[in-house]
């Protein structure tokens, strides 16, 4: 029986070792580029940006997916300064 555990246990260490340690370290990449680029979106006004980092900072994978769904197709809306006028 403790041959048999053992051998499910060592199994499950290795499932961790194959599939979760790598699906946590692209999360938390995915989690660091969201945060940059929330950081970095010149198409959010300041308070806007302010509050997406804040989102991904508090609500981690799920603040990253919302931003990525939500914030950060307003990237390609770059917010433009107001037209010179000659005086």
């Amino acid at each position: 029986m403790n041959a048999m555990f053992g051998f499910l246990f060592g199994g499950f260490e290795l499932l961790l070792l194959l599939f979760l340690f790598p699906f946590t370290l692209a999360l938390f990449a995915f989690w660091i580029w969201m945060l940059i680029h929330a950081i970095q979106n010149r198409g959010l006004t300041d308070s806007e940006r302010i509050v997406w980092v804040l989102v991904i900072i508090f609500l981690h994978a799920l603040g990253a997916l919302l931003y990525l769904l939500i914030g950060r197709p307003k990237a390609n809306n770059i917010v433009a300064p107001p037209p010179r006028t000659l005086c």
